[in-house]
């Protein structure tokens, strides 16, 4: 998944090496999206065996936390993911963020919102 400006200085500065390390330690294939197709093993630029598009290797936060990327050799919070995954492993992360977004370009103001709690 490509990094949005405005996230990118969330991510540490040595990303792309962090990145290669997990998908390194994958052996370069999909692990799978805990849960939901948790034995996927597509190849990196591989046709996926199930969509037939071209395997693009991608590093999840399972917590969404960008600056959360643990230290070398030991990684739980990151896993190598191809984009069937990845995407479906962050679509109800999406679907919130978009909801609040909406909700903020609306003017509406969330209750019930940690962070406007603070």
């Amino acid at each position: 998944m490509p990094i949005r400006p405005e996230n990118k200085a969330r991510y540490p500065k040595n990303w792309k090496a962090i990145s290669v390390e997990v998908r390194t330690r994958a052996g370069w294939r999909c692990e799978g999206s805990p849960g939901i197709y948790p034995d996927c093993r597509a190849a990196n630029g591989e046709p996926h065996p199930v969509t037939g598009s071209k395997v693009v290797l991608t590093v999840a936060h399972l917590d969404h936390i960008p600056e959360n990327c643990g230290e070398p050799g030991n990684r739980p919070n990151l896993m190598a993911m191809c984009q069937r995954c990845h995407l479906t492993y962050d679509a109800a992360h999406h679907a919130a963020n978009a909801a609040a977004t909406r909700r903020r370009k609306a003017g509406v103001l969330d209750l019930f919102d940690e962070a406007a709690a603070a």
